[in-house]
């Protein structure tokens, strides 16, 4: 299985072990719904089956895991953190 991550981003502390999945998407306007429609069901599934295999690779199956979306419709950029 072949796939692709945007973003990966790893964050450890005393806290906790989190890594972080973000798909980027990107639309000049929102004539068909805007970039964060974009990311539907089987996009989701697609990013978690990559991020799975990811994590199996690297032997980081104790790490906390969050999926993020960054859309960018026009000129505005936002953030969704845990978006799925």
């Amino acid at each position: 299985m072949r796939g692709e991550i945007d973003i990966i981003a790893r964050r450890t502390d005393q806290r906790s072990d989190l890594i972080v999945f973000c798909e980027v998407k990107a639309r000049k306007s929102a004539g068909y719904g805007g970039a964060a429609i974009a990311v539907d069901a089987a996009k989701q599934e697609r990013l978690r089956l990559v991020a799975h295999l990811f994590l199996i690779e690297r032997g980081l199956a104790d790490v906390d895991v969050r999926f993020d979306v960054i859309a960018i419709t026009g000129n505005e950029l936002s953030h969704y953190e845990a978006a799925f």
